[in-house]
């Protein structure tokens, strides 16, 4: 990529934005030109009545880079730039509605490594953008914003920090807590991310005792060896102090895990049936429905019928799920990496959300929060290849024919499901049966015909 605009690359949102490896793929000069063509598009071409647009970022070091780069470009353009300072995905989101912006734009690429960064886009009403939206803005960048008149003079957008105002998301969650006290002691790990500061006004009354750690703002330590990409962290540390549980955000704070007082992980498909179950005791579950993703767990989907409960099940994505839930109505919807909409509460996913949700449930049992979140597991064996070209699987036969060949010996006793990831350039392989060996079986001979596929030794 040179240093004119978009070098003549592509640029494409993923799954869950704009991501690449920060001053190679995302430089300056990319940020300048996406914040040129966020602002013409969300506000000018939109007739925006605020014309103006929240800036928000992680931790990690690249981000006054690109938060310096992308302002400049929105004000160019005569949008002003409100910046919020460090703040997670989802009080960008949420704050994004609260002060009438035309549209949000985050910093982060979420869970990824530090090396990495990237840019979410959030309508003025807190949601993630529509195909419709995400394409026209991609036409746009890809012309290096050709056509978009920059603002002469006074006209030019105002930088006005607004990083004072992200205390009224921190009173809205602490209003969710009110009442949730758990006997004993929890352990949050913020992931030296954007949970940090947060984390601690938010849980800080929520347990007897509450112990952070990886809670320093080090934009060198985001995610690394850390937070829910790295859950046996929080794991050794809840044995260590005996803990009633703990839970663990990923840079961005969009997603939690927790683990229970032996250090077990609880996913997401166990978080979502927790507070489903508790949602439908009270008849809070809209639909009796929860949408979640072909990765969950097929327990998961066993669990809910017992209650009377249904699942829908969506492409990988938090934003094909919100999609299906906008559709039907529905409350809650998530994926298993712990990525949970709250939809009465939230318009995307939200770690620290979800964790007072979960604690909610949590604090009104006496069980063990184990035993709480017990649930009968199918095997899923899932597995990752390297590829050169990522969008190519779809044009591969061979693959698809072991895929199809694998479906029929599985029968109804098991689910293949094989995906390009979103935001890196691998093929994603999981098989799900009842008997783990033969999970494992087939998803090495899916492997197998991939790499053959891309002759990968």
């Amino acid at each position: 990529m040179t240093s004119n605009g978009t070098g003549g690359k592509k640029i494409k949102f993923g799954t869950d934005g704009i991501r690449g490896v920060a001053n190679l793929e995302l430089t300056a000069d990319v940020a300048l030109t996406v914040g040129r063509c966020v602002a013409h598009y969300m506000s000018v071409s939109k007739k925006g009545s605020a014309r103006r647009a929240l800036v928000g970022k992680d931790t990690r070091v690249s981000g006054d880079m690109i938060e310096t780069a992308l302002v400049a470009g929105i004000t160019s353009v005569g949008v002003d730039a409100w910046r919020i300072g460090i703040t997670p995905t989802p009080a960008l989101a949420h704050m994004t509605r609260a002060l009438n912006c035309d549209c949000g734009i985050m910093i982060s690429a979420s869970h990824n490594p530090v090396e990495d960064n990237g840019i979410k886009i959030f309508s003025a009403d807190g949601y993630k953008l529509e195909d419709a939206d995400e394409e026209a803005i991609e036409a746009l960048i890809q012309a290096n914003g050709g056509g978009i008149k920059p603002a002469p003079g006074a006209a030019v957008g105002r930088f006005v920090d607004k990083s004072k105002t992200a205390g009224t998301y921190v009173d809205y969650l602490r209003r969710l807590l009110r009442g949730v006290f758990l006997e004993g002691t929890i352990v949050v790990d913020c992931a030296c991310g954007a949970a940090s500061r947060y984390a601690k006004r938010v849980f800080k009354d929520s347990a007897e005792e509450v112990v952070f750690i990886n809670s320093d703002e080090d934009g060198l330590k985001i995610n690394v060896d850390c937070g829910s990409t790295k859950p046996e962290i929080i794991a050794a540390k809840v044995r260590e102090t005996g803990a009633a549980l703990g839970f663990a955000f990923d840079g961005d704070a969009d997603r939690v895990l927790f683990v229970d007082e032996t250090g077990a992980v609880v996913d997401g498909d166990q978080l979502m049936l927790l507070c489903a179950r508790r949602m439908k005791a009270e008849g809070k579950l809209s639909g009796d429905t929860v949408v979640a993703t072909v990765m969950s767990n097929m327990g998961f989907e066993a669990a809910l019928k017992d209650i009377g409960a249904r699942m829908l099940r969506t492409p990988v994505g938090d934003k094909f799920v919100l999609r299906e839930m906008l559709k039907g109505g529905y409350n809650i919807g998530g994926e298993q990496s712990g990525h949970i909409i709250f939809l009465d509460h939230a318009t995307t996913g939200d770690g620290l959300l979800s964790a007072a949700q979960v604690l909610r449930c949590a604090c009104a049992s006496k069980q063990p929060f184990s035993e709480q979140t017990a649930m009968k597991r199918s095997a899923q064996f899932l597995k990752n290849v390297r590829v050169p070209d990522r969008d190519a699987f779809y044009q591969s036969k061979n693959i698809q024919d072991k895929v199809a060949e694998v479906e029929k010996r599985l029968a109804d006793s098991g689910r293949v499901v094989v995906r390009p990831s979103g935001t890196e350039p691998l093929i994603r392989v999981m098989v799900e049966t009842w008997d783990a060996a033969s999970a494992e079986s087939f998803t090495d001979e899916i492997i197998d015909a991939v790499k053959s596929e891309f002759n990968i030794q």
